[in-house]
C-alpha cells in the first residue's frame, strides 16, 4: 500500500497532469459560478470525453470539477444572491447581505478560505479512511452487498426537499431502468419492446445526462427574461484576524460535520451546508446577526458544502456506494474505464487511488489561489447571456451522448430523459434519486439472486449475517427517520405557540 501511495502521488508530478487538473479547476470554477449549471450538470457533460482517455487523468478531471465547482457556486451567492450551485444555498442567507454592505470581497474571502480548509481536511480524512473501509469491505459476501446497496438506496428518501416519498418513488423508477435488458443469469429479455439496442441494457450516461443537463437545460429557459442584481466588487479580502477568531471554531465544526454528512450514501453537499449553518448559528454567540451578514454564517456553511466532497468519495471509492449527485457521475466514470470501486482497487491499483486522493488536494491548493486572484473575473461569467450558454450545454450533451457508442438510440434516451426529468422537477420530484438508483439497481438485483442461490432460495438466512443485519436496520432508520423527523417539525411548530402562550 505505501509504494502505491508513494507511485500515486508521483503521478501527481508529471506536467501534463498537473496542467490538465489546473484547466479543470479553471473549468470547475467556470461551470460553479455559472447559476443552473453546477458541478453534477458539468460532470455529466464531460463524462463521454473522458471515455478515450487514461484512467487517472480521466477521473482527475471529474474530481476535479466536483471540487472546483462545489466552490464556485459561493462567488454568485455572494454577488448576485443566485447560488451556482444547490450546495451554496446556504450561503446566500449571510453572503448576500455583506455584499449589500459593502463586504463582497471579505465574504468571498471567507469562502475562500473556509472552502479550502474544509476541502483539504475531508481529503485527508478520505485518504486514512477509504483504504480502512475498503479492507472491512473484504468481508462482505453477495448479502453484505445486497444489503449495503438496500441502505443507500434507502437514503433517497432525505436526499432532497422533494420528499420522502417523492425521493423513494424516483429511486424505484431508476431502478426499474436498471432492469432493462437482457438478464444474465436467466437470459430472459426484459423491457425492450422488441429493441435490439435494448438488449444490453441502457446506458448510464444518456441517463445523466439527460436528468441533469438537459433537464436544466429546459428549467433555464423558462427563465430567459429574469434579470439579476449584480453588486460590484474591488477585490477579494484574505480574512482579518478578528475573523479568524470569530470564525475558527466554527470551521472546524462544519469541516468535520461536512465530512460525516458526505460518506453517509445519498446525502451530500447540499444537506451538509444547511446543517454547518444551522450549527454555526446554533453555537454562536451573535445569532441576531445571522441573516442579516453573519461572516460565521458564511464560513459555517462553505467549510461543510465543500468537506462534504472528500466524504462523499469514501463511499464512492470503498463500496460502490455514491455518496452524492456527483459522485454518481464519478462512479458512473470508474465503471466506464472498468474499474469496479472496493477492495480490490485499493489493493490492484493503489497508485490510481493515491492519485485521485493527490489530485483533489491540489486542486483545493489551486482554486484557493485562482478564488483570491479571479473572483471578480470568474463573477463575470455571470454576463454570458442564456441564450448563448445553454444552446452549447445542448450541443455538447448531444455529441457526448452520440460520441459513447455511436448510437442514435441513447441520444433518444438522453433526449427522453431530459424531458422526464423536466417534468418530474416540475411537479416536485429531485432527479437524482433516479441516477443513483440506476446505479445501484444493477448492484441491488444481481447480489440479491446470489445471496438467494447461496442460500438455496431461504430469504430468512439473510438475518444469519451480523453485517448484513446492521445495514437492513440502518435501512429501516433511514426510511423512517424523514417521516419522523416530518412529524416532530409538524409537533413543534403547532405546539410550540400554545405552550408559549400557556407560559405567559
Amino acid at each position: 500500500m505505501l509504494e502505491g501511495a508513494l507511485a500515486g502521488l508521483a503521478a501527481l508530478l508529471d506536467p501534463k497532469l498537473l496542467a490538465l487538473i489546473f484547466a479543470a479547476t479553471i473549468g470547475g470554477v467556470i461551470i460553479g459560478a455559472l447559476p443552473g449549471l453546477g458541478a453534477t450538470t458539468g460532470a455529466a457533460i464531460l463524462l463521454p470525453f473522458t471515455v478515450t482517455m487514461e484512467p487517472i487523468p480521466a477521473i482527475a478531471l471529474l474530481a476535479t470539477i466536483y471540487c472546483a465547482a462545489t466552490y464556485a457556486g459561493a462567488i454568485t451567492a455572494i454577488l448576485i444572491n443566485t447560488p451556482g450551485t444547490t450546495a451554496a444555498a446556504a450561503t446566500c442567507i449571510d453572503g448576500y447581505p455583506l455584499a449589500q454592505r459593502g463586504e463582497a470581497g471579505r465574504a468571498l474571502g471567507m469562502a475562500t478560505v473556509s472552502s479550502t480548509m474544509g476541502g483539504m481536511f475531508s481529503v485527508l480524512v478520505l485518504a486514512v479512511a477509504a483504504p480502512a473501509l475498503a479492507q472491512l469491505a473484504y468481508k462482505f459476501g453477495p448479502p453484505e452487498y445486497f444489503a449495503l446497496a438496500l441502505f443507500g438506496l434507502s437514503m433517497l428518501a432525505s436526499i432532497s426537499s422533494g420528499g420522502a416519498i417523492k425521493n423513494l418513488i424516483a429511486g424505484t423508477f431508476g431502478v426499474l431502468l436498471a432492469t432493462v435488458g437482457m438478464d444474465l443469469m436467466t437470459g430472459v429479455e426484459r423491457f425492450t419492446f422488441g429493441m435490439p439496442e435494448l438488449t444490453e441494457g441502457i446506458h448510464f450516461i444518456p441517463v445523466l445526462i439527460g436528468m441533469f443537463a438537459l433537464s436544466e437545460l429546459l428549467v433555464q429557459s423558462t427563465r430567459m427574461n429574469m434579470i439579476m442584481e449584480r453588486i460590484a466588487m474591488k477585490a477579494v479580502q484574505l480574512p482579518s484576524r478578528a475573523d479568524y477568531l470569530r470564525t475558527w471554531k466554527t470551521i472546524l465544526r462544519s469541516c468535520g460535520i461536512g465530512t460525516f454528512i458526505g460518506v453517509l450514501p445519498a446525502e451530500g453537499a447540499t444537506v451538509a451546508s444547511m446543517i454547518g449553518y444551522n450549527e454555526a448559528k446554533r453555537w454562536s454567540k451573535n445569532k441576531d446577526e445571522f441573516g442579516k451578514g453573519a461572516i460565521e454564517g458564511v464560513a459555517g456553511a462553505e467549510a461543510a458544502n465543500n468537506a462534504a466532497t472528500g466524504g462523499a468519495m469514501v463511499p464512492t471509492l470503498a463500496l460502490g456506494i455514491p455518496g452524492s449527485a456527483t459522485t454518481a457521475v464519478i462512479l458512473g466514470g470508474l465503471l466506464v474505464h472498468g474499474l469496479r470501486p472496493g477492495p480490490h482497487l485499493f489493493n490492484e491499483q493503489p497508485e490510481f487511488v493515491f492519485a485521485i486522493f493527490g489530485t483533489m488536494f491540489v486542486a483545493n491548493v489551486m482554486f484557493f489561489g485562482l478564488g483570491l486572484m479571479g473572483a471578480k473575473l470568474f463573477a463575470r461569467v455571470t454576463l454570458i447571456p442564456n441564450a448563448f450558454l445553454w444552446p452549447m450545454v445542448f450541443m455538447l450533451a448531444v455529441v457526448g451522448t452520440y460520441a459513447l457508442d455511436q448510437s442514435i438510440m441513447d441520444v433518444w434516451i438522453m433526449l427522453g430523459c431530459g424531458v422526464l426529468g423536466f417534468v418530474m422537477r416540475r411537479f416536485g420530484f429531485s432527479v437524482v434519486p433516479v441516477a443513483i438508483g440506476l446505479i445501484l439497481g444493477e448492484l441491488v438485483e444481481t447480489t440479491f439472486k446470489q445471496s438467494m442461490v447461496m442460500f438455496d432460495n431461504n430469504a430468512w438466512l439473510f438475518f444469519t449475517r451480523p453485517i448484513a443485519d446492521i445495514f437492513f436496520l440502518l435501512t429501516v432508520a433511514g426510511l423512517c427517520a424523514p417521516l419522523i423527523m416530518d412529524r416532530l417539525a409538524r409537533r413543534w411548530r403547532s405546539g410550540g405557540p400554545e405552550e408559549g402562550q400557556g407560559r405567559s
